[in-house]
């Protein structure tokens, strides 16, 4: 391990790069202590504590704690991955972006350039919705409220939008790894030293009694074990045995080698999470509104969808898998698969070329990503478990909510533990180190140095080439 990342310093090329990433993100924790003008930043922060469970809090994890505190980066890359799943989504229903994405390089080019300008655009709405909400709130937030302060706020929330897209994509073609994810990554770590001096804290008050270290040591060991099994589910690949025939070309004679096609277990990452948790946070987030709550209709209505309740948990698990399937089906198609296969000659053994491979792969692809959702649900699931229980008393009593009710307390309302890395940013801190860390590898082995697991030093051979 040691000596493979002192490799890292003796590539050139590579150094060059990671120092610049690691360039980039400090000037992106620079722009999260500069504070937008003419708010009462520590009312607001105080208000975002409150109110956690929103679609703010979600939006404030994204951003690092920027949102909370309103700094310049305060919308952070969230612009931009909305931008990229609307046009993501618009792609199966609209011909002229399904034909830029086959074009090769020019046509994704040009939908990155669309995804920049629709960007600025929900900046600017955004930024806009945050500046009237601010000003309209009787907390105080806003210390000079008026038009000043509205074309003051858009501008400063959209062009840091704006910077933070640039600084990603400066991150993806200067430096390693998506700009991206590396953002968020740093802006949910950053909050790692937090957490900590938190659990300090409550093991020298005893804030859970007698069993206060016991119940942190039993947390620390199912936060390892969580990380352990997400590593090894994002490892876990089906590979499907492809078998190429030989061809006479010229004078050599090609083909007939063995090899297989890999198929992902959790083929769609974390979107599947981001996709369902944006969805329910907006109802959260509309409870909020005094009209809203005060209503007999829609009061009730939205408590019920309140985080942690029987049909919050219900919804959620659902559109995670219902998400894991669509995004799989954007990202992955088993006839275009089949036919580049027979094209060049590969069959998969025991199964004809053509539309039979296809609903092959299809088949394969529709069992295990069965299994991707699940370990999605159970991995989003977790903290929520231990924050709120299962909340199974809230059911109404026509499903048994009366029956439930004597059940321990601590499975019905939780053990109120804080679980820092929740589902979706835990999902996003392993994903985006374990692809980090083997585009480094692949850049290694590439210059013949050893990589960081035991399976590339077999093919890693050290040279003082770079």
């Amino acid at each position: 391990m040691f000596e493979s990342i002192s490799n890292i310093g003796r590539v050139t090329d590579l150094r060059k790069r990671v120092l610049f990433t690691l360039f980039i993100l400090f000037v992106y924790r620079i722009g999260s202590h500069v504070p937008t003008p003419g708010i009462n930043t520590s009312l607001l922060k105080q208000w975002f504590t409150q109110h956690s469970g929103t679609l703010l809090g979600y939006l404030d994890m994204f951003s690092g704690g920027n949102f909370s505190q309103m700094t310049v980066f305060a919308l952070g890359i969230m612009p931009y991955i909305t931008a990229s799943i609307i046009l993501e989504l618009m792609t199966v229903v609209w011909p002229y972006l399904e034909k830029l994405q086959k074009e090769g390089e020019l046509g994704r080019r040009k939908i990155t350039q669309y995804t920049r300008y629709l960007t600025i655009i929900l900046s600017i709405f955004q930024s806009l919705g945050i500046a009237f909400t601010l000003m309209k709130s009787s907390n105080g937030f806003v210390i000079h409220p008026g038009l000043g302060f509205i074309l003051m706020t858009v501008l400063t929330l959209t062009t840091g939008s704006a910077f933070v897209m640039w600084l990603g994509e400066q991150i993806t073609e200067r430096g390693i790894g998506n700009g991206m994810s590396l953002i968020i990554f740093a802006g949910i770590v950053v909050g790692l030293p937090r957490a900590v001096t938190d659990l300090w804290n409550k093991a020298q008050t005893s804030a859970w009694g007698p069993l206060t270290i016991p119940a942190m040591i039993v947390l620390l060991a199912v936060m390892v074990a969580v990380i352990a099994f997400i590593v090894f589910v994002e490892r876990s690949e089906r590979r499907v045995p492809v078998q190429y025939a030989k061809r006479v070309v010229g004078r050599k004679l090609m083909g007939g080698q063995s090899t297989h096609l890999p198929i992902r277990v959790n083929s769609g990452g974390v979107m599947p999470v981001i996709f369902a948790a944006s969805i329910l946070t907006f109802p959260q987030t509309l409870s909020l509104l005094p009209a809203v709550k005060n209503s007999p209709f829609f009061g009730p209505f939205f408590a019920s969808l309140g985080y942690g309740r029987p049909l919050y948990s219900l919804i959620y698990v659902i559109s995670i898998i219902f998400f894991a399937y669509f995004y799989v089906s954007i990202i992955f198609n088993p006839t275009q698969v089949a036919d580049d296969m027979r094209k060049y000659g590969g069959f998969i053994p025991g199964i004809r070329p053509g539309k039979r491979t296809a609903e092959y792969l299809n088949d394969i692809l529709t069992r295990i990503t069965l299994v991707g959702g699940i370990y999605l649900v159970l991995v989003s699931l977790l903290p929520q478990f231990l924050i709120t229980g299962l909340q199974l008393q809230h059911l109404p009593a026509f499903l048994g909510g009366n029956l439930f009710a004597n059940l321990p307390v601590w499975m019905l309302n939780g053990l109120g533990v804080n679980f820092y890395f929740g589902g979706t940013s835990l999902l996003i801190v392993v994903g985006v180190a374990m692809d980090t860390v083997q585009q480094v590898e692949a850049q290694l082995i590439m210059r013949h140095y050893e990589g960081f697991t035991a399976r590339s030093r077999i093919r890693g051979r050290r040279s003082n080439w770079s």
